[in-house]
């Protein structure tokens, strides 16, 4: 099954996120914070990953440009979740290289929907 390289700093939501997520059967790596995102993006090589964009010492939208722009890593989707759902925000998460948007709190059923339409 695909691995999910899960970037957030809220510790409830990395809890949930990752437990229904290997409860579908993927495999998840998390990182707390943009920079380490990065960081594992070259060492975990994962499948898909999911971009808090609201993180501590690296922002969501920096940490998913700088991935974007590394060969190794440019594309890896990546699925921006943010709990700032105002408008221009898909837009802004499209531009710095984001695949896919969702908001927070997170539905699961749609949030799955997306992760296997990038997938394929």
């Amino acid at each position: 099954m695909a691995k999910i390289l899960l970037v957030e700093d809220n510790e409830m939501n990395r809890d949930m996120l990752s437990r229904r997520l290997k409860r579908k059967g993927y495999t998840v790596v998390v990182a707390t914070d943009g920079s380490q995102g990065v960081d594992m993006s070259v060492s975990e090589a994962p499948d898909l990953i999911l971009m808090d964009m609201g993180l501590p010492v690296m922002d969501g939208w920096e940490a998913t440009k700088t991935i974007k722009a590394q060969p190794e890593t440019q594309t890896i989707p990546v699925i921006a979740l943010t709990a700032h759902a105002i408008a221009g925000d898909r837009e802004k998460c499209l531009a710095a290289g984001c695949d896919d948007y969702d908001t927070k709190p997170v539905e699961f059923p749609r949030l799955l929907s997306k992760i296997e339409a990038l997938l394929g």
